[in-house]
């Protein structure tokens, strides 16, 4: 074979992975509303940038009607690229081939990229599309899978690891994006299920939609499956792209800054005096945190994760002075902001993907206590709540707590409380740092006293107004140390930011282990 004819075969066969499935599969594909595994690569990477990685592999089997449908490739394309300058590695499932199914070469190929991404220290991407195991591979799709359920879990807490599904991501195959850092959703285009409908229909009688089921509203909101949700796939791109600014390329580096000059730069020293209008004197009024958020963070950098979750708490990324932090933060226009079973699972996943990505935790504190309740306690609240106090406890990036104005009982000691390892804790002269609320704390103490009054009531709110000045004032918690100062409002920006800038050089060792035993 001459050089020009092996030059034109090697065209041709470059031709053929691109094809996929072929123009009627890529038709049947763009129908439903979806874009191919390469439309899917070039939106999400910078333009031009993809270096594709075992292009030509195929699958050896040829069983069960396989024989003819060897394509290059074997459903998935894999390769490193970049995201704004910075490299990532790749998969994306192609489901005109073979339905996007899991054979040994289509995972191997994945798990190779995934491989790569930690050997590199860079991000993994996968962009989930795929009818599941590939039946007629038998052992060898399940071995797949898990060599890269194997590489998942390597990588964790190593390297950023993205899923986007895209599709169908059904069974065993649901357990990669499980095992990974943030997993992303679109509406009427995504499913993620252990057992789909006809399954459920079969077995209970029950009917239930894909969408009802696993749909991106669901996972979203009900399960907590998905971290973020758009409307298109275009949009989820630009919001994978967004969550990359950031992290970091791995655990050895810190997030990326935007340094004075560059878009997005926002003045340090920044007075905040509108947030005294946004959280309102009266304690038990509800206000919006996040409208805290907007004005004392960099302006309109805060990215919030779980956004449809356990609304009583708001977990998300954004910068301070340019710099990326980690926010955790009571939600008092949701039951109050009471901690509950899904609030501590979101808080403790949110703290110890911070810790493990070098980001420092800012919490922001309104907090009443742990939701009572006989359903909470069924539920596990002793356990799932211990999760916000182990993940606090263990993590060694800088902590820096801000109490706005309650902050009661176990609560206040996952959320603020010094001994639990936070570096810093600032309050507001409105803090209120105490085991109950003010009114039951009386009732308690004062029982007596005010049973005995002539008038009760007014005995009552005697005993009230003197606990409140003796023990919840925050200045009685600053004289003891453990709130490090009590600041004004107006320039809580400026002092988040030089609380952050102090402890940037933090180091902290644990004793050695293995690892420890979080109350799963």
């Amino acid at each position: 074979m001459s050089s020009r004819e092996a030059i034109q075969r090697m065209k041709s066969m470059r031709e053929a992975v691109h094809r996929g499935g072929g123009e009627k599969r890529i038709e049947q594909q763009h129908q439903k509303g979806k874009h191919t595994a390469r439309e899917r690569i070039g939106m999400l990477l910078d333009e031009h940038s993809l270096v594709e990685h075992q292009t030509y592999i195929a699958g050896r089997s040829t069983a069960f009607g396989l024989e003819n449908k060897r394509l290059p490739g074997d459903g998935v394309v894999t390769g490193s690229g970049l995201v704004d300058g910075r490299q990532v590695f790749v998969s994306s499932q192609d489901f005109t081939v073979l339905g996007g199914s899991l054979g040994e070469k289509h995972a191997e190929r994945i798990a190779e990229a995934q491989e790569l991404a930690l050997r590199t220290g860079s991000p993994f991407i996968q962009i989930n599309d795929s009818g599941g195991a590939r039946i007629q591979e038998g052992i060898l799709s399940l071995h797949g899978y898990a060599r890269i359920f194997r590489a998942n879990t390597l990588a964790s807490g190593v390297v950023p690891q993205i899923s986007v599904i895209l599709g169908p991501c059904a069974g065993g195959a649901v357990y990669s994006p499980g095992i990974t850092d943030f997993i992303f959703m679109v509406d009427n285009v995504s499913n993620m299920y252990i057992t789909g409908p006809d399954v459920i229909r079969a077995v209970t009688g029950e009917e239930i939609s894909h969408e009802e089921l696993g749909g991106a509203g669901a996972h979203a909101s009900r399960s907590g499956v998905a971290h973020f949700r758009y409307g298109s796939e275009e949009e989820c791109m630009a919001g994978v792209r967004r969550l990359l600014s950031y992290l970091p390329a791995s655990n050895r580096e810190h997030p990326p800054m935007v340094t004075a000059g560059e878009a997005g730069w926002d003045d340090p020293d920044r007075s905040v005096p509108e947030v005294l209008e946004i959280v309102p004197d009266e304690e038990k009024r509800g206000f919006d945190i996040r409208d805290l958020i907007a004005a004392v963070f960099d302006g309109e950098s805060f990215l919030e994760v779980h956004a449809d979750y356990a609304r009583n708490v708001v977990v998300g990324f954004a910068r301070l002075a340019g710099r990326t932090v980690g926010i955790f933060a009571n939600q008092p226009s949701v039951v109050a902001a009471a901690l509950d079973i899904d609030a501590s699972d979101k808080g403790a996943r949110f703290i110890r993907t911070c810790d493990a990505f070098n980001i420092p935790i800012i919490t922001l504190v309104d907090v009443p206590g742990f939701l009572p309740g006989v359903t909470q306690e069924h539920g596990g609240i002793i356990r799932h709540g211990a999760k916000v106090l182990y993940a606090i406890a263990e993590a060694t990036v800088p902590k820096v707590s801000l109490i706005l104005r309650k902050a009661y009982g176990g609560a206040y000691i996952a959320m603020a409380a010094k001994g639990l390892g936070y570096d810093r804790c600032l309050a507001w002269p409105t803090a209120q740092i105490a085991v109950m609320g003010p009114e039951g704390a009386a009732n308690v103490i004062f029982r007596r006293e005010i049973a005995d009054a002539e008038d009760p009531d007014a005995e009552r709110q005697k005993k009230i107004d003197e606990f409140r000045e003796s023990v919840m004032d925050p200045f009685v918690a600053a004289g003891y140390g453990y709130v490090d100062d009590v600041i004004d409002p107006v320039h809580t920006r400026a002092e988040l930011v030089r609380s952050v800038e102090m402890l940037s050089r933090k180091r902290e060792e644990h004793p050695w282990r293995k690892h420890g035993n979080i109350p799963l």
